[in-house]
């Protein structure tokens, strides 16, 4: 498949009167089309940064530095923003995470929804209204041509979710970042806006980046996936292969979360990881999972970490071998 986007060192760093939070660190993955690659871990750990950071839509303070962060090609670390402002919305769409803040209230959904594909493509108004009503179509929304003509509070919030995703679909992008599409949503709806998804990126060959803290959600439709915490990748994989074999304690930690189907019994206490995240502001050395992790040991204090590769794809960043870490996940022994 064509690498749609490479993403190498990334690092966002904003300064606070407290010192600098380090919210983005030594982050790295690829995305390749029509392939879903899924970012996952719990809340703050710096997932929808490193998508604004991508869309260089990050607050003015934050500072951005990246090895390499190519989209097809171009190097967007060095794109300035009239370049950006070209390819947002074009080659690179979002979905925000909340539809109803995302959108402008004073606008209909067809002024919203043309307003990309007009800047971006030589196209006239009406080819442009024609383009929408497709789109609204295609992702479910019905009597799509009477919709142009409502506003975002008229819409249910399944609706918004759609006209959104619709919205991204506009120019047909390369790339769409979803960042948790089916956050304030109902199980049912949730699958339904997850299965469009799924179906809207193999009709339009587009790649995609879901943003979740929800590994029910990537179990059923990444392919590949890289665990987040406290700023850093700490496991990247292929889906099969992460949810059956986990290497870092934190991505075994949440798993163990995750009743099992035929296997958790009624009333049976679930795994949890004690403690809390430590503050990513000022100097960070070291694992930052180890005052969280049972299996840690001096060292992991002592030195900075980083990604293993056991196979091409596969890493994890752990001191570990990776024998002692399947050990772990299965037996619950320490090293």
């Amino acid at each position: 498949m064509k690498q749609v986007l490479e993403v190498k060192n990334l690092h966002v760093d904003i300064p606070l009167a407290a010192g600098v939070l380090h919210a983005v660190r030594d982050v790295s993955f690829s995305v390749e089309r029509a392939q879903t690659f899924s970012l996952v871990g719990e809340s703050g750990c710096g997932k929808s940064l490193t998508a604004l950071a991508i869309m260089n839509l990050l607050p003015k303070r934050a500072l951005r530095s990246a090895e390499a962060l190519n989209f097809e090609g171009r190097d967007l670390s060095q794109a300035r923003e009239r370049k950006m402002s070209q390819i947002r919305g074009n080659k690179m769409s979002m979905i925000f995470q909340e539809p109803m803040t995302s959108l402008n209230p004073c606008y209909t959904i067809g002024n919203q929804l043309e307003e990309a594909v007009l800047r971006h493509k030589k196209v006239t108004r009406r080819e442009a209204r024609d383009r929408a009503v497709f789109l609204l179509d295609k992702v479910g929304i019905t009597a799509a041509e009477s919709r142009l003509k409502q506003y975002p509070h008229q819409l249910s919030g399944g609706l918004r979710q759609r006209m959104m995703i619709a919205m991204a679909l506009m120019c047909g992008p390369s790339l769409i970042i979803a960042d948790e599409p089916t956050t304030a949503l109902d199980v049912t709806i949730q699958a339904q806006i997850l299965a469009l998804l799924a179906s809207l990126q193999r009709e339009f060959d587009t790649g995609l980046i879901l943003i979740t803290h929800d590994l029910g959600i990537v179990a059923r439709v990444a392919d590949r996936v890289a665990v987040m915490y406290c700023g850093q990748v700490v496991e990247t994989g292929g889906i099969t292969e992460l949810f059956e074999n986990p290497l870092h304690p934190y991505t075994q930690g949440l798993l163990r979360c995750i009743p099992i189907p035929g296997q958790t019994k009624s009333g049976e206490h679930l795994g949890s990881i004690p403690g809390l995240v430590p503050t990513p502001i000022g100097e960070l050395t070291g694992c930052t999972f180890r005052n969280r992790c049972r299996y840690a040991f001096e060292d992991c204090a002592k030195q900075e970490i980083g990604l293993r590769e056991i196979s091409p794809g596969r890493t994890y960043r752990c001191l570990l071998s990776p024998e002692v870490c399947t050990q772990n996940a299965y037996t619950g022994t320490s090293s």
